[in-house]
């Protein structure tokens, strides 16, 4: 593309006020160049990029801030760095391929993506009160692990990127013990594709909950660690408190949810407003408080990993007293025929659950391979569906032609919209305190981006 067809960014002088200053209405193009046309037309500011590559915008963000000194005047984001197009695969995907792509989504939090998306193909079935007990248990358990698991990288990278290693090696450090558990349940640390349209992949092997119980005692050791370390800490509080303010007012404008929204005084939770995988009969409490600042919100999410362990313990017990069961609806036009059976080389299916499909029946094996390769069709309609996620409500909006892959799924991901406030919490402030509130937020770009 020639130079005359390049977009250019253009600034020019719309009126001056009674001191005689300027005022300048920028348009399309790059800061970068909006920058040069101020300088050219004698405007003095300085306007610096903060990323996209930088240790503390939490992945691939890009911050334009204008300053004056050290204090911000504007600020403003820049996305779409980690574009993946997840959405728009998941069209070419069958229903039970898609999980493979939403946990990829926010990669700290895989099992809320997937959670959110089969509930809404099982809505769109009409399979919702079909799908085992067992496996709904299994679902909140890995869910509020996960939620702990975030919520210790939020708090562990936040302290790193204030200069305090400690709160990182202690924070990753508490976030192993819940991965190793991910890892035997599922068999991956992260991007599990465990959840499924109808149930789970598999049942927890023999011991898993034994080992839950065992992890349960060190997370909250290492939280209380955390807890000693950053709560009463003059100079962590100095760099925090009154930092990042955003009001109740500005959270509702923006659509604002999670940690950040509570930390304003709205005690709004999903799994309390519109209850999903029998959260309601679970006994947990949703903290809040009123100073909305960026040390209110790891007070809270502090808060939130002991909330989520109450929920996890109720899940063992529950899971220990109905025993061995079902972890995948009874309709063999929706479930997949297979448990997966590992082999002795630990690879691929085990020979004796492959001599069981090969020789059960020619019909049996047709309808395996075809349920594999073709999936199963999904009555046209469309559904919204959301669930509380470590950084607010994650929505899912799927839409089914009735077809055996989605017509449309969009996902509305808490950070993408928790980013907007960037602005209202910097501006004014000083450039180290950016770090903080960006922080505060806990943004993960690959659900931004998606």
């Amino acid at each position: 593309m020639s130079d005359t067809q390049t977009p250019r960014a253009s600034a020019h002088i719309v009126d001056e006020s009674a001191e005689g200053v300027p005022s300048f209405e920028a348009s399309g193009g790059d800061w970068s160049d909006i920058a040069e046309e101020a300088a050219r037309l004698g405007e003095e500011r300085i306007v610096v990029n903060m990323g996209p590559q930088h240790p503390s915008t939490h992945g691939v963000l890009r911050l334009m801030l204008e300053i004056d000194g050290e204090t911000v005047t504007e600020a403003r984001c820049g996305i779409g760095y980690l574009h993946t197009g997840i959405e728009k695969n998941m069209e070419y995907r069958t229903w039970t391929q898609g999980p493979t792509f939403c946990t990829r989504m926010d990669y700290l939090a895989p099992f809320f993506q997937e959670t959110a998306f089969c509930l809404g193909v099982e809505k769109l079935l009409g399979i919702t009160d079909d799908v085992p007990e067992r496996a709904t248990v299994i679902r909140v358990m890995l869910m509020e692990l996960n939620r702990v698991a975030s919520h210790l990288v939020a708090i562990a990278t936040g302290g790193n990127e204030l200069g305090a290693t400690t709160i990182m090696t202690t924070g990753f450090t508490a976030r192993e013990e819940i991965l190793r558990i991910f890892e035997l349940i599922t068999g991956l640390r992260m991007n599990h594709a465990y959840v499924r349209p109808g149930g789970v992949a598999q049942d927890i092997p023999p011991g898993a909950l034994d080992t839950v119980r065992e992890a349960l005692p060190k997370v909250r050791d290492y939280l209380a660690q955390l807890g000693d370390l950053m709560l009463a800490n003059p100079i962590f509080k100095g760099r925090m408190v009154d930092v990042g303010y955003l009001s109740l007012a500005g959270c509702m404008a923006l659509g604002i949810t999670g940690p950040v929204l509570r930390s304003a005084g709205l005690p709004y939770d999903v799994r309390k407003a519109d209850p999903y995988c029998g959260y309601e009969t679970y006994d947990f409490e949703v903290p809040t408080s009123t100073e909305a600042d960026s040390y209110s919100r790891v007070v809270l999410r502090l808060e939130e990993c002991y909330q989520s362990l109450r929920i996890v313990e109720q899940t063992v017990e529950r899971l220990q007293a109905m025993g061995a069961g079902p972890v995948m609806v009874a309709d063999k036009k929706i479930a997949w025929p297979a448990q997966l059976a590992i082999g002795a080389d630990g690879m691929g299916n085990s020979l004796d659950h492959i001599k069981q499909i090969m020789g059960t029946s020619m019909e049996a094996l047709i309808h395996h391979f075809k349920l594999v390769t073709e999936g199963f069709r999904v009555p046209a309609g469309q559904v919204f569906q959301s669930v509380e996620h470590p950084r607010g409500e994650l929505g899912v909006h799927l839409v089914s032609d009735g077809g055996t892959r989605p017509y449309r799924a969009h996902f509305r991901d808490p950070s993408f919209n928790n980013l907007q406030a960037v602005s209202l919490m910097c501006e004014g402030g000083q450039v180290a305190d950016v770090v903080v509130s960006v922080a505060a937020l806990d943004p993960v770009l690959g659900g931004v981006d998606r």
